[in-house]
Order: structure tokens, then C-alpha cells, then sequence
């Protein structure tokens, strides 16, 4: 499919997900550790994008899902693309990004990729899981980490992918009212695709960042 370029900002809300928030007793650290060590059946949001790349050979990625443990609760640390980049430039995202060949697993790529984008030590950081491989349509199979992140920390940016760091509540994003779905129709009628938004004080934050967040949601609603 040929590459185009969308404001998802000025397309409508179509409707909200509306499930119930996450109660605040399970977004603790502790109960986010427990629920990580459990084995429950739940299910993986379905999107256009891995319909789209099903059967595709994808490069391999992973990004850090870092949950920052503030005493006011519990937040996750999210990264805004610099403009100027060829893809996905301006884009809210985790850290993360490609595998490279030393790296033993998703784990290590995400933690290398961490470190590389905004400082974050690996001393802050302790894993608690994965969540599903993520398909995007750009050819990666993004693997997402989950980790919760000790402060304090200092964070160095690299100015040459991110143009700044910010957290937002754990709380917020683990509300499906705050979940909206929207749809964009595809040049030479090649269809539609759906995506979820998560509009956070001046940040949009959608698409495949967004769908793994739901991912997140259904697993803690399990």
C-alpha cells in the first residue's frame, strides 16, 4: 500500500470505547507486579494495521512501556518525535526502536533503545512483562515492554529523534472513556482504517502507541 500522509487530529470522533476504568487498586506498583506474574485468558485488540500486515515479513522492534512510580500515582513515560524525521515524525511513542544483530532479546532492544533515546539508565528500570507483538504498517513486529521505573531520574533527549520526554497518570490511559475511535478512508478507494486516540492535555497520542496501551487496558481488566 502506498504511503500517505493524514491529520488523524481533524478526523471525527466516531464513538468512545467506554469500558469502566481500571480501579486504582490495581495500577499500584505492587499490584501491576502481580498481575504481570499471573497466567489469565484475555484477549488482544484486533487492528487494522495487523490485519493489513498479516502474513508480511516484518522487521523485528520493541519498545519500553516505562510506568514511572510517582507518589501521586503511577504514570507512563512517553517520548514526542522530532519533526524532521522521514517517518512518523511529530508522533507521540514509547522509546524504542529497531533490533540489531548483538541484541539477545526484545528485552535488551528495548532497554538499548531506552538508553540511546533519552538516558534513561537501566538501573531505574525493572521489568514486569511483555505485552503482544504489535504489527505496524511501516513493516516492524514491535514487541512492548513492560517495566516500572524508579525515580529519580534524569533524562538526555537525543535531540536528533526526540524533542521532549513527558508522563501521563497511568489513570488516565487505563479509562476507556477516554478511548476514542476514529476512522480514515484510504486513497484509491483501498478502504478504511480504524484507530484508537487518547487525546492527553496538549498531546495526541494514537495510533500503534495507542493500540498497545489498549493492550495494556485489557490485560489489567482480565
Amino acid at each position: 500500500m502506498a504511503k500517505f500522509v493524514f491529520d488523524p487530529t481533524q478526523l471525527p470522533v466516531l464513538g468512545l470505547a467506554g469500558e469502566a476504568p481500571i480501579a486504582p487498586a490495581r495500577l499500584t506498583p505492587a499490584a501491576l507486579r502481580a498481575r504481570f506474574a499471573q497466567t489469565l485468558a484475555w484477549d488482544a485488540e484486533v487492528t487494522s494495521e495487523n490485519r493489513e500486515m498479516a502474513g508480511e515479513k516484518l522487521r523485528r522492534a520493541a519498545v519500553l512501556v516505562p510506568l514511572v512510580e510517582r507518589p501521586e500515582g503511577v504514570t507512563v513515560l512517553l517520548t514526542r518525535r522530532t519533526d524532521h524525521l522521514t517517518s512518523h515524525a511529530g508522533q507521540i511513542s514509547f522509546p524504542g526502536g529497531g533490533a540489531e544483530e548483538l541484541d539477545s532479546s526484545p528485552i535488551e532492544t528495548a532497554l538499548r533503545e531506552t538508553e540511546e533515546e533519552i538516558g534513561l539508565l537501566r538501573r531505574h528500570i525493572e521489568i514486569i512483562g511483555v505485552l503482544p507483538d504489535y504489527a505496524t504498517i511501516s513493516a516492524y513486529r514491535v514487541t512492548p515492554v513492560v517495566a516500572l521505573v524508579q525515580p529519580p531520574f534524569d533524562l538526555r533527549p537525543d535531540p536528533g529523534e526526540v524533542a521532549e520526554a513527558f508522563e501521563v497518570p497511568l489513570a488516565f490511559l487505563m479509562d476507556g472513556l477516554n478511548h476514542q475511535r476514529r476512522v480514515i478512508d484510504l486513497p484509491q478507494g483501498a478502504g478504511k482504517r480504524a484507530f484508537y486516540t487518547m487525546p492527553y492535555e496538549k498531546y495526541f497520542i494514537w495510533g500503534a502507541t495507542a493500540a498497545m496501551l489498549r493492550n495494556l487496558f485489557h490485560l489489567l481488566r482480565a
